[in-house]
């Protein structure tokens, strides 16, 4: 599932004319906070987080998605570059995770794309005029 999401993603980052310059593939969702806080430090414009968080039997799915996505937010502020969250879950079944595949995958890179561009065109200083950034 998660091999179908990296595909798309490359894919769209590329449509969009961007470069897929890190893959970095972690052994469970739980570790994805420190990969992004590694990748982050490097000269990288954004990143984007894939990954699928199933639902089991208990609310561990719930516990894992929760922190992910606080880390992840905390370091997207901290260190002023956009992140794209392209999780499926909580709460998915591999089925409903399966269907979401395409559009997680790229709505996440787009969104880091997007925000990358536009953080670009925020001026040092403020004059005068209104500024609307786009």
């Amino acid at each position: 599932m998660t091999y179908l999401m990296l595909q798309r993603a490359i894919s769209h980052a590329e449509f969009l004319g961007a470069k897929v310059s890190v893959i970095f593939k972690v052994p469970g969702s739980f570790e994805i906070p420190l990969a992004v806080k590694k990748l982050i430090k490097l000269d990288v414009d954004c990143i984007a987080v894939l990954g699928a968080i199933i639902k089991g039997e208990t609310k561990h799915d719930e516990l894992i998605a929760n922190q992910i996505a606080r880390l992840i937010s905390d370091l997207e502020v901290e260190y002023e570059k956009p992140i794209g969250l392209g999780i499926i879950g909580p709460g998915a079944t591999h089925e409903q995770a399966v269907e979401r595949i395409e559009e997680y995958a790229t709505r996440a890179v787009e969104a880091a794309i997007k925000m990358a561009k536009r953080l670009r065109k925020v001026p040092e200083k403020l004059n005068e005029e209104k500024v609307i950034i786009e």
